[in-house]
């Protein structure tokens, strides 16, 4: 048999793909894609199992870190005392949490409370200026506990806790690096699941019961949050907070099935 080579102006490149570059492009942008949702999914799981075995001791070290986000002031004012003093008798009373917790407020308009490492709350003095009783106090201090009970307030702070407690363990919690780390960390980026809330809801209602007999004033403070606050019916799904009308309900019908009693409201002055 005779041998006829082929014409080498017929055969392909083999410097040019056969495949269309758009194809290639979907396909290296769907790996890329793929690869960080991976390592997304896997670092949740990580912080999942990181949250349960991190001491209180180690806890309290970290929390060395956000000093700039507790917004203490110096000193303690009436009013911190009588926070503090009521959470004191919570801890003696109703609850038994292994933190030594403190309370500081910080003078800024936001209406809300937030459970830091190490075992402080904060409230915002917006939030003082809209409650109206004890009551509602004793409801907000009990649910930013229940975050710790669960440890919320550590599964809170996401993905970046992992590399918070990785640089603290190398590099120590005064270095530059666990610096830099904890300061990219914000209160805003301490938002808490649906499920979350709705269990510190839960614990903040026990809490109200325990402290004083009865469940009156636990859903004032969701009753008085601004229609512009609220996520809405559809907005609840995309939001780390449940729906205002959700939770009232919510709450309503635990004290119903729990035959929590209703009571008087003791006002709030400060």
């Amino acid at each position: 048999m005779k041998y006829v080579p082929k014409d080498i102006r017929d055969a392909p490149n083999p410097n040019v793909t056969p495949t269309h570059p758009l194809k290639e492009l979907i396909v290296l942008l769907s790996g890329a894609l793929g690869c960080i949702v991976g390592a997304y999914i896997v670092l949740g799981f990580l912080v999942d199992w990181v949250v349960p075995k991190i001491s209180f001791e180690t806890e309290e070290k970290m929390a060395a870190l956000f000093a700039p986000l507790d917004l203490q002031r110096d000193g303690s004012t009436d009013v911190e005392r009588r926070l503090q003093a009521m959470v004191d008798e919570i801890q003696d009373s109703c609850t038994h949490l292994p933190y030594t917790i403190s309370v500081s407020v910080a003078d800024e308009p936001m209406i809300n409370a937030v459970a830091l490492p190490g075992g402080r709350i904060v409230v915002f003095q917006g939030l003082l200026e809209n409650v109206r009783s004890e009551n509602e106090i004793a409801f907000i201090l009990g649910h930013e506990m229940g975050h710790f009970a669960n440890r919320d307030h550590l599964r809170g702070l996401g993905r970046g806790l992992v590399l918070l407690v990785v640089s603290t363990a190398l590099f120590g919690a005064d270095s530059s690096v666990s610096d830099l780390i904890a300061d990219t960390i914000t209160i805003t980026e301490m938002s808490f699941s649906r499920a979350q809330e709705t269990r510190a809801d839960e614990y903040g209602l026990e809490v109200l019961n325990c402290s004083f007999g009865h469940v009156t004033g636990a859903t004032d403070f969701f009753e008085k949050i601004p229609k512009e606050s609220d996520p809405g019916r559809f907005g609840h799904y995309f939001s780390s907070h449940p729906e205002n009308q959700r939770r009232i309900a919510r709450l309503k019908r635990i004290a119903e099935e729990k035959k929590f009693p209703e009571g008087r409201r003791i006002p709030w002055e400060e």
